[in-house]
C-alpha cells in the first residue's frame, strides 16, 4: 500500500459552499478540488481531490514577490460569514493580506436567473498583492477531453456533455486547454470569478460588475442567516450546533427534499486503502434521522421537506411493501458501482468507486428508522395523512414477514448476512411506532399480529443478541463481538439507560481496544475489525457517529450516575475538537486526529445535533 500526502491537502484543510443543488470544497490554497455540476451526483468537473494530476481544479493563490514573502512566509486561514454558508479564504503575510469570498448565489435567485454558479470574489485587503488563477476543469471525472475558447468576457470550456463559461474582467489567457492568469489587486480592490453552466455556440455573459457581485453576495448572506434565524437551539455548544445545521441544510437536494450521505465520493475510510465509498445518494436512515435532527433545534419547515421526500419513497414501495437502502436523489433506484481506474485516488487509495452497491442490499434497520420519525413528525409537526398511512400500514406488515431474516445490517458489510442486532431492534421500532400511530390517530392496523411480533423480537434479542461472555448486547446472534450501534437502544426506548444489560454494554464498549472494547482516545469504533469479517481487507478511523451515541448512552445512564453525566461532557467537548477548522467532520477521525472517509458527512453532523441537544438538557 503506497500513500502518496504530498501533492494532497488533508481533508481538514477544506470548506464547504452550495447551493442545495450541488457543494465545491475550496482548500485553504485557495483551490477548488471538488465539484460536481449541476447536481451532487453528476461527473465532476474538478475533482483534484481524487487525483491532483488529473482530476482538474480552480485555484486562486497569491503569487510570491521577488524578494517579497514566499508561500512559506504566508498564513493561510478560512472563516464562514457568520450564521451562512459563504466562506472566507484569507492569505496574510507581514505586509499584505488578501481574501477570496466564495459561494454560490442564494436567495432571491432562480436556476433561471443564474443560481447555478460559482462565485469567486478576490479582494487585496492590505497593501497590493499578486494572484495567479488557474481552471482547469476535468469533465465527467477526467474521463472527457474538452475544448478551451478565449474571448474578451472570459473563456468557455466545451465538453460532449456539458459546457461551463468562466467570465472575469480580468484578462485571461490559454495554457493547454486550461484559463490562466496573474494579476495585482491594490489595497481595497476586488476581481471576480464567475464559473457557470452556457450553451454551446452562444457568447458568454458580460462579466459582473463589482456592485452585481456585491448584490448577489449580500443576498446570499441575507438568505443563510435568515434561515439559521429559526433554528431555536440556545444552549451551550450554540454556534456548532447551528454551523452543523447549516452544513446540512447545504446537504440537501432542493427540488426533491433529499439528503445526500455526503458531498464527496471515494475519500478513504483508511489512507491508501480500498474502504473508499460514494456517499452522494440518499439513504432511507440518513432522511429519517435528519427529521429527527431538525426537530430537536425548531427547524420544522425543513423537517417537512424531508417528510415529502420520505413520503414519495413510500408511494414507490415494492411490490411486496418493501424499500430500498439507498436512493438517487431524484428518487431513481438503479445506481449501479463502478471503479474508475484512471484515478490514483485521494493519497493513492484505490479503487476510486461510482454508484453503490448497497441499493441492492437488505438493511432491516430502515423500517426502524423510518418509522420512528414518521411518528416523531406526527406528534410534533403535523399529523400525517390516511394516504401515507396506508403506505406505511404495508411496510410495517412486510416487516411483521421478515423481520426473522439475515440482512447486511446498518453497516452494510459485504462478508455475508448475518442476524444483526441492530437490524432486529429497528424492527422491533417499526412495529413499535407503528402501533403507537396507529393508536395514537386510531388508524386500522393489524394491531394484535404487530403486537405479537414486537414482543418475540424483544425476547429473541434478549436471549440471543445478549453474550453472558461480554455481559454486553453483542453484533449478531452467536456472536461475542461488541457493535457501537447497540448503543441506540436506550435512544429507541427499547431498554432503559439504566438497566444492568444496558449498562454492562456501556461499560464493555467503553474499554480499550486493547480491553476488548471500542474505545480509543476517547472515539468509538463502529465494531472489532479483528473479530468482524465485513468483506473488506485493511482498517478504518474511530466513527464519529458511534462516539455520539455513546454520548447520548452516556448522558441518559447519567440521570442516576452524575459520573456518567460527567463522562458524556468530557467525551463531547473531546469531540467538538475533533472537527476541523470551520466545525466540520467527515465520516471518521484516524488515530491521529485526521479527517477519514467522505466529508462533510450528514450523520455526524446529525448525531452531534442530538447530543447536544440532550446533553445540554440533562445539565441543565
Amino acid at each position: 500500500m503506497r500513500i502518496l500526502t504530498v501533492a494532497y491537502q488533508p481533508v481538514a484543510n477544506y470548506g464547504v459552499i452550495g447551493n442545495m443543488h450541488t457543494v465545491a470544497l475550496v482548500g485553504m490554497n485557495g483551490s477548488v478540488d471538488w465539484l460536481c455540476f449541476p447536481r451532487f451526483d453528476s461527473p465532476s468537473v474538478f475533482g483534484a481531490i481524487l487525483d491532483h494530476k488529473r482530476g482538474g481544479h480552480f485555484k486562486i493563490a497569491p503569487i510570491p514577490s521577488v524578494g517579497g514573502p514566499t508561500a512559506q512566509d504566508r498564513t493561510e486561514r478560512q472563516m464562514y460569514w457568520p450564521d451562512t454558508n459563504v466562506l472566507l479564504t484569507c492569505f496574510l503575510s507581514a505586509h499584505t493580506a488578501g481574501e477570496i469570498a466564495d459561494f454560490m448565489p442564494m436567495g432571491g435567485v432562480t436556476p433561471e436567473s443564474g443560481r447555478d454558479r460559482l462565485i469567486r470574489c478576490v479582494k487585496a485587503v492590505r497593501g497590493s498583492m499578486a494572484f495567479r488563477m488557474e481552471c482547469r476543469p476535468a469533465f465527467d471525472y477526467a474521463r472527457a477531453r474538452h475544448q478551451t475558447e478565449m474571448s474578451d468576457q472570459g473563456a468557455c470550456f466545451h465538453s460532449p456533455g456539458l459546457s461551463l463559461g468562466l467570465s472575469t474582467s480580468i484578462p485571461l489567457s490559454q495554457q493547454d486547454d486550461a484559463a490562466v492568469a496573474e494579476f495585482t489587486l491594490q489595497e481595497g480592490e476586488t476581481a471576480s470569478f464567475i464559473l457557470q453552466q452556457v450553451t454551446h455556440g452562444e457568447e458568454l455573459p458580460t462579466p459582473l460588475s463589482e456592485a452585481e457581485t456585491r448584490q448577489l453576495l449580500d443576498q446570499t448572506v441575507a438568505h443563510w442567516q435568515h434561515w439559521i434565524s429559526k433554528c431555536t437551539y440556545q444552549g451551550r455548544w450554540r454556534e456548532i450546533v447551528r454551523r452543523s445545521a447549516l452544513i446540512l441544510e447545504l446537504l440537501a437536494y432542493e427540488p426533491t427534499g433529499a439528503i445526500v450521505a455526503s458531498a464527496t465520493c471515494s475519500l478513504p475510510e483508511n489512507p491508501g486503502g480500498e474502504r473508499n465509498w460514494d456517499y452522494r445518494y440518499s439513504w432511507i436512515r440518513d432522511s429519517a434521522f435528519t427529521i429527527y435532527g431538525l426537530l430537536r433545534v425548531g427547524l420544522t419547515d425543513e423537517a417537512d421537506r424531508f417528510m415529502k421526500w420520505i413520503e414519495s419513497l413510500c408511494r414507490q414501495l415494492e411490490p411486496n411493501g418493501s424499500l430500498q437502502t439507498v436512493y438517487g436523489i431524484d428518487g431513481r433506484k438503479d445506481l449501479p458501482e463502478s471503479t474508475l481506474g484512471h484515478l490514483e485516488g485521494h493519497k493513492g487509495s484505490r479503487p476510486v468507486r461510482i454508484g453503490n452497491d448497497a441499493v441492492n442490499q437488505l438493511q432491516l434497520d430502515i423500517y426502524g428508522e423510518l418509522l420512528d420519525s414518521v411518528y416523531l413528525y406526527n406528534k410534533y409537526v403535523t399529523p400525517i395523512s390516511y394516504e401515507l398511512w396506508m403506505h406505511l400500514r404495508r411496510i410495517v406488515n412486510w416487516v411483521a414477514d421478515n423481520w426473522h431474516r439475515k440482512d447486511n445490517g446498518i453497516w452494510e458489510v459485504r462478508a455475508g448476512q448475518q442476524h444483526f442486532v441492530y437490524s432486529k431492534l429497528m424492527c422491533w421500532v417499526a412495529l413499535d411506532r407503528g402501533l403507537r400511530l396507529a393508536d395514537k390517530r386510531s388508524f386500522p392496523a393489524d394491531r394484535v399480529r404487530w403486537l405479537k411480533c414486537r414482543d418475540e423480537i424483544y425476547e429473541e434479542i434478549l436471549t440471543q443478541g445478549w453474550s453472558e461472555k461480554r455481559q454486553a448486547f453483542v453484533q449478531y446472534y452467536g456472536s461475542d463481538t461488541l457493535d457501537a450501534a447497540t448503543l441506540t437502544m436506550p435512544l429507541t426506548f427499547f431498554m432503559s439507560p439504566t438497566d444492568p444489560r444496558m449498562i454492562g454494554t456501556i461499560e464493555a464498549i467503553c474499554r480499550p481496544v486493547r480491553d476488548g472494547g471500542l474505545l480509543s482516545n476517547g472515539m468509538v469504533y463502529r465494531y472489532n475489525l479483528g473479530e468482524t469479517d465485513d468483506g473488506l481487507p485493511g482498517g478504518e478511523g474511530l466513527f464519529n457517529m458511534c462516539t455520539f451515541w455513546l454520548i447520548e448512552a452516556l448522558t441518559r445512564a447519567g440521570h442516576t450516575d452524575p459520573a456518567r453525566l460527567d463522562q458524556a461532557r468530557f467525551m463531547f467537548e473531546r469531540m467538538l475538537s475533533q472537527a476541523n477548522h470551520l466545525g466540520l467532520y467527515s465520516e471518521e477521525i484516524g488515530v491521529q486526529g485526521e479527517l477519514l472517509g467522505n466529508f462533510p458527512q450528514a450523520l455526524t453532523h446529525l448525531g452531534l445535533i442530538s447530543a447536544a441537544f440532550n446533553l445540554d438538557r440533562a445539565l441543565g
